[in-house]
This record gives structure tokens, sequence and C-alpha cells, in this order.
């Protein structure tokens, strides 16, 4: 195995970090090599909806949307008072130095510019080295980007984009309520603004192919996102999922497939994306199946000693 694949590389006139240990470029390599510092986000909970959910779009939203808006874990409070006890948590858990406010649940840009820009200005404190905020495609508007540049001058802005599968066939069941094409859109305008892009995918959906998957990479390395988020399917109680994988309509790919296609989709990626995370977890009371009944981190650890394993590393099958 060529074990320089897995240590620092520099691509162009831009440097950036991949361990030995983990063979892609993690968010903490990302936050090490731009801030110098341990940074952590800082989830907010936000009430509110969707345009996939109100009739704008469609309704009932996303398949696997639970209530919540696709988040399990937050506090009771105002912005700012979820800002202060989360950071506060991650200080003392953490040893966190820098923060990030994550706009995490339903369509953080889907209200008022006003009220966006009030839950903007409540975390806008000395400690934070940048935000994100999570939106739809179809729900980018360059007041608002702009307003996030007028609110954190000099910080690392990012907006994060569901998009979960490049297939428009695979986009019309799981409901989306948008294509490609309004993706694109969205991503353009993001970028045009001198902004980070970051890309929700789900992997393992049952409708979409390998194929998909690889052509997923080839679209988000060709829109220019900084950073992909990577999930598997949880089916969340209360959901039109749930009602399909109790009627047995909807089956999980296995566990091995889902892994095959983390790898297949890094190795196409380009090597300086950041991948801020490559599964997702959910707590077992608010769901019906997660994780194939494994912890996350023991199929994250195995997806990686593959990778070393295997010499499959980020990028190393990336072609312009």
């Amino acid at each position: 195995m060529n074990s320089n694949v897995f240590t620092q590389k520099t691509r162009k006139t831009k440097e950036f970090t991949i361990t030995e240990t983990r063979p892609y470029r993690s968010f903490s390599d990302y936050a090490k090599d731009t801030f110098g510092m341990k940074v952590y986000k800082v989830p907010i909970h936000l009430k509110g909806s969707c345009p996939n959910r109100d009739g704008t779009a469609g309704v009932g939203g996303c398949i696997f949307c639970g209530e919540e808006g696709g988040s399990f874990e937050w506090i009771q409070g105002s912005v700012r008072e979820q800002f202060q006890k989360n950071k506060a948590r991650m200080k003392a858990r953490y040893k966190a130095q820098g923060f990030i406010p994550y706009f995490q649940n339903f369509t953080g840009t889907y209200l008022p510019l006003a009220q966006f820009k009030e839950n903007l200005e409540a975390v806008a404190e000395e400690d934070i080295v940048g935000v994100s905020i999570s939106t739809r495609p179809d729900c980018v508007d360059d007041a608002y980007l702009s307003a996030a540049k007028e609110i954190f001058p000099g910080k690392s802005i990012t907006f994060e984009l569901g998009l979960q599968s490049a297939n428009e066939k695979t986009l019309k069941v799981i409901n989306r309520g948008h294509g490609t094409r309004e993706f694109i859109d969205a991503a353009h305008r993001i970028k045009g603004k001198g902004l980070r892009l970051t890309v929700h995918m789900i992997l393992d959906l049952p409708w979409d192919s390998r194929e998909d998957v690889l052509r997923g990479a080839e679209l988000l390395a060709r829109v220019g996102a900084d950073e992909v988020k990577i999930h598997n399917l949880y089916v969340a109680k209360h959901t039109k999922l749930a009602d399909m994988y109790e009627a047995g309509t909807f089956v999980p790919l296995p566990m091995e497939e889902f892994m095959e296609r983390v790898i297949l989709f890094l190795e196409h990626l380009p090597p300086e994306t950041v991948i801020g995370r490559l599964l997702g977890r959910a707590p077992e009371e608010d769901v019906l199946f997660a994780n194939w009944n494994r912890s996350w981190y023991c199929i994250r650890d195995e997806i990686v000693r593959r990778m070393i394993e295997e010499n499959r590393p980020q990028g190393h099958l990336y072609r312009k």
C-alpha cells in the first residue's frame, strides 16, 4: 500500500490534511487547517416548516422526514438560549475553542427575511468562527445570502443543501419537491456569493443504483461543493417511510452495500472536499430501523478500515 496516499497533501496552492487514520478529509482536518483550533458546530433547533409540507411545493414532506424536520437532539429555548447552553456543554465536554452555530432542522431560509436576520444576530458572538444554515435548493434567495454576509463579515458562512440523490426519479419517490435543476441553480448562487456549500446525500436509497451514487459525486464536484454530509436511510416513526417499511414495500439495503457505496462515492470526489460525516444516527426510541442494529461508529470504523486496507482513499479515482 502507498502510505503517502494517507498523509498531508497539497493540491495547487491550497494545503489540506488527510490523516493516516482517516483516508478522507474530515471536518476536524478542515477546522485545523482553516482555523488552527478545535471547532464544533452548535446545533440550534428552529420551529418552522418547509415548502414541501405546507403545499407550496408539496404536502407531507419527504417520506423520511419526521415531525421535527430531520433533527432529534435539541433543547428548549430561544435561538440565543439554545446556542449558549449547547456551547457551554461543548466547552466542558470537548474542550472546544471555536464554534459554528448550526441552524439544522427544517428550512433555515423559509421564513421572513427580518426573522432570518434576527436568528443570525442572536448568535453573532466573538468566539464563533462561522455559521451554518440548513436549507433546500428551492429556498435559496440572494437577499438571504447577502444578509448572512453582512451579519458575519469575515466569517466562514456555509449554506447546507439537502439534495439526497442525483436521480430525478428517486427525488420524486422520496417526495423532495425539487429536482437537480433547482439544486444546481442554488449551488451557483451560493458559490457566486463566495460562500461555502455543503451538500447532504443519502447513499443507500434503494431506488438508486451505484451508478447514481457516482453521478452524485460527479455533480457535487462540478458545482464545487466544499463539504458533503453522507447519510444512511433510517426509518423514523410516524413517517411515510415508516408506513412503507411496516407494509413491506420498502426494504433497507444491506449494510455491506451501504459501505461499498460510501467508498465508491468518496473515491470519486475531489480529495479536498470536506467530509462532514460518513453516516447518521438517531435515538432508538424514535426509529423503527437505523444502522442495521449496529453502533454508528463501528460502521464508520469498518468503512475506514476497508479504505485503508484496500488502498481506496478519497479522490484517487477523481478526474476533472
